[in-house]
């Protein structure tokens, strides 16, 4: 296990627990850097023979007002080709993908905002805990203007079912923790940052303890029976959004700081 040279991740290790914090104030937002070194880093986990090794990884945001935000938006202003669009989809699913695909369980600790492609990564792991404070959704509809992949419509799909994605989608609010609870998206609420931190050390000692094949043998099993799309099948709806007037409007609206003016073109 090591960490890199970029810029926004951090990457410690606590006995079998390693810990990813997401460091890149005030929104914690990625960069392309970033998914990539993300990436790399669960690819990382579970080729070791040493029993020394981490078997738990868990992720969490810096400075206890977002987990994560997502793609910096500033990226945003270079979507002007169908190979751009592409290109940065690709990328954001090959992370997540890896994510998902790491060998060792993967807890998401939520402190303030979890919006946007923050959300999606904390979807794509195995376990999300999240203080009482915490805020989870997918605004997309009231701030840019774009929409998530076809995986992302079906990793939400699973966890909480259709109905409850289109509502999300379609009204752009956040949920609550304790709504957020309710329909499956977190895993536990506890009252606070600090409650937070200590239950989610806990929580990854106490499954750091079991036997990792069991674990590793459990999650390959899970990937394999899930439902698949191919990442393809969704282009013609990225590009639908990403290349509109509306999209151009909406990012520039939000580094604006204003309200986005829709025109459905």
């Amino acid at each position: 296990m090591s960490a890199g040279n970029v810029e926004g991740l951090r990457l410690a290790r606590e006995g079998l627990v390693a810990w990813l914090t997401i460091d890149r104030p005030p929104r914690n937002a990625f960069t392309h850097a970033m998914y990539e070194e993300l990436a790399r880093i669960c690819a990382g986990f579970g080729g070791e023979a040493d029993e020394n090794a981490p078997r738990v990884l868990v992720i969490t945001g810096a400075g206890g007002k977002a987990f994560a935000a997502g793609t910096d938006i500033v990226q945003f202003r270079e979507f002007t080709t169908r190979e751009a669009v592409l290109a940065y989809e690709a990328r954001v699913e090959a992370t997540l993908d890896a994510l998902e695909r790491c060998p060792i369980p993967t807890i998401a600790a939520i402190a303030g905002a979890c919006t946007g492609g923050g959300a999606t990564i904390a979807a794509c792991c195995d376990l999300r805990l999240a203080s009482a404070d915490s805020r989870f959704g997918f605004p997309i509809a009231r701030t840019l203007g774009n929409t998530l992949s076809i995986r992302n419509h079906q990793r939400l799909v699973n966890l909480v079912g259709p109905a409850r994605v289109k509502e999300m989608i379609f009204t752009a609010r956040l949920l609550g923790a304790e709504e957020a609870q309710g329909i499956g998206l977190l895993t536990e609420v506890v009252a606070d940052a600090d409650a937070l931190l200590a239950r989610t050390r806990a929580l990854a000692e106490q499954i750091a303890g079991n036997a990792p094949l069991t674990l590793r043998a459990a999650k390959e099993a899970l990937n394999r029976i899930r439902p698949e799309v191919r990442r393809e099948d969704g282009e013609d709806l990225l590009l639908s959004c990403y290349l509109s007037e509306d999209f151009q409007e909406g990012v520039e609206a939000f580094l604006g700081k204003r309200k986005p003016v829709w025109r459905g073109k």
